[in-house]
């Protein structure tokens, strides 16, 4: 069975194979008992952003780690992957902005 640790590694894997910007990783363990890590990723555009959210779960799917849900994918300004224990945002910059994840749960935006 694969860690939180491996499942992020996975799908920053994944995100930097379609040129995905600014991913951060963060450590919710201590904040969340619903998940482990939370993943927050740019992309520049409503195509990147779904071809980036269809890569983490084709990568996902390929080395056996189970997907509870994608959410967003008809709209393209956000887009989750949910793996249960890794949750995987794919945001267009001004979402990601207006949003801004990082804050909320005490990581460190990125410059």
């Amino acid at each position: 069975m694969l860690t939180p640790e491996g499942i992020s590694k996975i799908a920053v894997n994944a995100l930097e194979d379609i040129k995905g910007d600014n991913i951060t990783v963060i450590d919710t363990q201590e904040l969340s008992p619903l998940f482990s890590k939370m993943i927050v990723c740019t992309g520049s555009s409503n195509r990147q952003v779904k071809s980036l959210a269809n890569n983490v779960v084709e990568e996902f799917k390929k080395n056996g780690v189970g997907i509870v849900g994608v959410e967003g994918e008809a709209g393209g300004e956000w887009v989750l992957v949910d793996s249960g224990d890794v949750v995987v945002h794919i945001m267009l910059p001004q979402v990601r902005s207006y949003y801004d994840l990082e804050s909320l749960w005490n990581g460190q935006r990125p410059e």
